[in-house]
């Protein structure tokens, strides 16, 4: 884990496994995690920790038996669809031991992979179907997940990490208004900030130890949304080949790994804007007394929803530098109006000025 239960701390850059920089690089990039090829799980207690960041409870036996189900579904789908050749030991493994084969060699770790690939689908397509079946207003679904970030990183600033800021907050209507005017898609799920937090750590050195923590305490890696993180700070090789203990794992990276930042496509932001930002799909487990509300036909889904939201990292530094000349929050929200108030007026005609090249990002 990243903490030492006894000491409180984040885990150094030079103790990072590649596990953990594979996962952090996803997060910077906006990957998906379907993309993968293998997990690097080192034992059975790391592979049911990353159940429980998922929400999951293993020793309770309805959960228990809430992993088989979707395991089992993902097997029948394999082999209904695709005719998956699936040996025996590999369909009886717990989800635990798939995740350990997962992270092994040979043909049973390319179908673990391929069972949680599928099992990842089907968890969270269900989570989408019981958030749509509860009978909870938005707000109240709000609550509990601020309840559950405020409880992570409150405890965070209370061990004394190198946290200078944090800011955690619902956007208003007004704001949700010009967003939706400002863009291309003025669709309402085109919204991915509605609830948004911020953290502003000490220095640039702090940031990703942080986000690893996060990653294993709160916000699954694996449930980042792809195509929607903006980094702006790290040149990912440059910053590995300057560590020898990170050097050494880019030959491993299955993904392959470059030096380019992750832009955004936002043309309010400024160029010289810096900042770590990715959207998540939240998992949140329902209190007892919620489920029993539900109709009896979203209790075969489980327990846990999924809820997006917005968050950003950035060092004190960096912010800083952001909040002087045109990158500053009140610059970007000036361009945002006019372009507003220019497409009300004008309609297509104020959007046919050569856009920005585009970036990856949100």
């Amino acid at each position: 884990m990243t903490q030492d239960a006894s000491a409180g701390r984040l885990k150094r850059i030079d103790e990072f496994t590649l596990m953990e920089l594979e996962s952090v690089r996803l997060m910077l990039r906006g990957d998906s995690v379907i993309d993968w090829h293998r997990l690097h799980l080192e034992d059975i207690a790391e592979a049911r920790a990353f159940l429980e960041t998922q929400e999951f409870r293993p020793d309770e036996p309805a959960d228990r038996a809430r992993l088989e189900s979707i395991k089992n579904e993902a097997i029948a789908y394999l082999r209904r669809h695709f005719e998956f050749p699936i040996p025996s030991p590999v369909a009886r493994a717990s989800v635990e031991e798939m995740l350990m084969l997962a992270s092994g060699k040979g043909h049973r770790q390319l179908c673990a992979c391929t069972i949680l690939k599928a099992m990842h689908i089907i968890h969270h397509l269900d989570g989408r179907e019981l958030l749509f079946s509860i009978p909870m207003a938005d707000q109240d679904v709000f609550h509990l997940v601020e309840e559950k970030i405020y409880r992570v990183i409150g405890g965070m600033l209370a061990a004394g990490f190198p946290i200078t800021e944090f800011v955690g907050g619902r956007k208003n209507k007004d704001s949700l208004y010009t967003k939706l005017l400002s863009k291309a898609d003025t669709t309402a799920a085109a919204i991915y900030d509605k609830l948004r937090f911020r953290i502003v750590t000490r220095s640039t050195d702090d940031i990703l130890p942080v986000l690893l923590y996060l990653s294993e305490r709160l916000l699954p890696f694996n449930y980042v949304v792809p195509g929607e993180s903006i980094n702006t700070i790290f040149h990912f090789r440059s910053f590995c080949e300057s560590q020898p203990h990170l050097r050494a794992m880019i030959k491993d990276f299955q993904t392959g790994i470059d030096n380019e930042l992750t832009l955004s496509d936002n043309s309010f932001s400024d160029d010289s804007y810096r900042v770590i930002h990715f959207v998540v799909d939240l998992p949140v487990r329902l209190p007892a007394e919620i489920m029993e509300l539900a109709p009896p036909a979203a209790w075969a889904l489980g327990p846990i929803i999924f809820v997006l939201c917005e968050f950003q990292l950035i060092d004190r530094e960096t912010e800083a530098a952001n909040e002087l000349g045109d990158a500053s929050h009140a610059k970007y929200k000036e361009r945002q109006k006019k372009a507003v108030i220019r497409r009300l007026k004008l309609g297509t005609r104020s959007l046919r000025e050569p856009p920005k090249p585009a970036r990856r990002g949100k």
